[in-house]
This record gives structure tokens, C-alpha cells and sequence, in this order.
């Protein structure tokens, strides 16, 4: 599992860790059942308090998509939740601003991006295709 923390961010660390689990989840990254790295083993790679990491799977365990299991460790909840889609949607969301942000400071129209999408997603269904075709 891989975690970058990013102090000048302005978002506490403790919603960093979770935004990211949150997004290994939800890109199946992390699977259903699949344990996560101890308190104590996340807080040493990461260089933070127990603390935090315990806050981030409070959180997260709050929200449902992960459970913690006395003695055992804490582990990735069934990921067909709703909750799972909507933090889908969230991600995608976030991306979509991004680009559009970009494409505005680059001068391109709605339109023009559109069109660019539309080329993007074709190129790779080209590609998924060739390599699919392949492994027959």
C-alpha cells in the first residue's frame, strides 16, 4: 500500500492517509477482506504518530469501508458498498475539475475538450483491444 503524505498540503494528515485509502478502495486497489498495515507499521513508514493513522481508520471504519477486528487487524469491508461508487464518482469528480481548470488557462473550448476526450478514450480502447486480442 502506498501513501505520500504531503505537510504543505493544508489538509490534515490523518485526511490525506484516509483520501488515499479511500481511492485504493475504491480503484480496487485494495480488495474486500485484504488487511491493512498495523497502526504502529503505517505510522513508522510514514513518519507520523499512531495517532493520526488510528484517527484516518476511525474514519474510515465510520464510514464503513473498513473494520477492525480485535486482535486480528483491520481489514477492507465489502467494496460494492454504495458509499464505494459515490467515492468513485468523488475521484472522478476531482479529475474532471482538474482538467477542465487546465484546459481553461490553455484557452480550449468545452467543445474542443469533448473532442479530445472522445479521441483519448477511442485510442485506448484500441489499445485494451490489441493487448485483450493478444492473450488468446
Amino acid at each position: 500500500m502506498h501513501i505520500e503524505i504531503q505537510p504543505q498540503d493544508g489538509l490534515p494528515i490523518y485526511r490525506q492517509i484516509s483520501n488515499q485509502i479511500k481511492y485504493l478502495i475504491a480503484s480496487g486497489q485494495l480488495k474486500t477482506g485484504q488487511e491493512l498495515p498495523g497502526v504502529r507499521t503505517l505510522a513508522e513508514q510514514l513518519t507520523v504518530t499512531p495517532n493520526t493513522i488510528v484517527k484516518a481508520y476511525d474514519e474510515l471504519e465510520a464510514e464503513g469501508l473498513l473494520e477492525k477486528r480485535r486482535g486480528s487487524g483491520t481489514y477492507v469491508t465489502d467494496t460494492n458498498s454504495p458509499l464505494t461508487r459515490k467515492e468513485q464518482r468523488r475521484i472522478l469528480a476531482q479529475r474532471i475539475d482538474a482538467v477542465l481548470t487546465e484546459a481553461s488557462q490553455l484557452d480550449f473550448t468545452l467543445e474542443e475538450v469533448l473532442v479530445l476526450l472522445h479521441d483519448r478514450h477511442a485510442a485506448l480502447t484500441r489499445t485494451q483491444a490489441k493487448f485483450e486480442s493478444k492473450g488468446d
